[in-house]
């Protein structure tokens, strides 16, 4: 064999990691910091899979062949021209079979010690998946509780900057988690996209310290969180902020300022909220949107649809809600946060 193959725990021992899979697979998840170097484009991969079902085989594998040889010729003129005899790779498509073998075998050839990943990025998922179960269960997550827009994400932030370690789950999701959650023009990730990156933040973590996460349901958005995770935060030390309600509202009005501008998104979106409160209490609230009293259908909100439903909920899975820290929060203030943030 031209080529040797390496495995998961050798990945840090490599100058570039390579993944020769469709530039589709690659947006839905890669291993991090791999560079993505098709054999194949999505649509050569389709053309090639048409044929091996509708013509046979062999005549799948002989198209295939040019194509993938087309593709490395021009990497090696491209992505690789500039690379020193020293240069070691290593490459990995979905099994660790014959994308990333061509691959490996020509890198070979011309001199580079290449490796092929053994069992490839199937393999790598089962790994993250596994390690997603079973690491946060050796954190020591103190869970921040409180009600929508009492200041539990603007207190991470103070935390991060403070020195603390914490889990921005919300950040990883791209989404803020509740109905009216999705950021505006950001689309969230894959969902093994985001267990890809919550994996590599959850290693970086000391263990003997704390590391500080919000109180979140099983999903955020369209994420759906890992059942270890969930189990870990339901189970961990819980700190309750308490923060009035016009703090909340003047707070929130701020985040969600996007609605404010666009007030007809804000109508649509709320109709997710249907089923709970019927055609009447959401036609009332559509009055509000369109006369502009933002503040009186936050607070409206609030204590009809999100006090509840969140004090429910928290009350029973945060099994340590009942013996919470107690935080008293005035104002969001960053000054207030900070001092906060430091007394813990």
């Amino acid at each position: 064999m031209l080529f040797r193959t390496a495995n998961l725990s050798q990945l840090g021992e490599f100058d570039e990691i390579i993944d020769v899979r469709t530039p589709a697979e690659f947006a839905e998840d890669h291993i991090p910091g791999a560079i993505n170097c098709p054999v194949l484009s999505d649509e050569e991969r389709i053309t090639v899979g048409t044929l091996y079902k509708q013509v046979s085989p062999f005549e799948a594998r002989k198209v295939g062949a040019a194509l993938v040889a087309k593709n490395i010729a021009r990497h090696l003129q491209t992505s690789f021209r500039n690379h020193s005899k020293s240069w070691h790779p290593l490459i990995y498509c979905w099994r660790g079979g014959q994308r990333s073998g061509a691959m490996s075998i020509v890198l070979a050839q011309v001199g580079w010690s290449a490796h092929k990943l053994e069992g490839g990025y199937k393999t790598y998922r089962r790994d993250v998946l596994e390690k997603l179960e079973e690491l946060p269960q050796r954190l020591n997550l103190r869970v921040i509780c409180g009600a929508t827009g009492s200041g539990k994400s603007r207190l991470l932030t103070a935390l991060a900057n403070t020195g603390h370690q914490v889990l921005d789950l919300e950040m990883l999701a791209q989404h803020r988690g509740s109905v009216l959650g999705r950021l505006p023009e950001q689309a969230q990730p894959s969902q093994k996209w985001f267990g890809s990156v919550l994996l590599q933040t959850l290693q970086k973590f000391d263990a003997t310290r704390p590391v500080y996460v919000e109180a979140e349901s099983n999903k955020i958005g369209s994420i759906t969180l890992p059942a270890g995770l969930v189990a870990a935060m339901h189970a961990g030390e819980c700190l309750l902020l308490e923060t009035p309600l016009e703090v909340r509202v003047a707070g929130l009005l701020e985040d969600y300022h996007h609605y404010l501008v666009n007030p007809e998104t804000l109508i649509a979106h709320l109709q997710a909220l249907h089923r709970f409160h019927g055609s009447q209490q959401l036609e009332h609230w559509n009055s509000l949107i369109r006369a502009g009293d933002f503040a009186t259908l936050v607070a409206e909100l609030l204590t009809l649809h999100y006090d509840p439903s969140y004090f429910r909920a928290t009350s029973k899975h945060y099994t340590n809600l009942d013996k919470a820290r107690r935080i008293p929060l005035t104002n969001l203030s960053p000054d207030m946060l900070r001092e906060i943030a430091k007394g813990l």
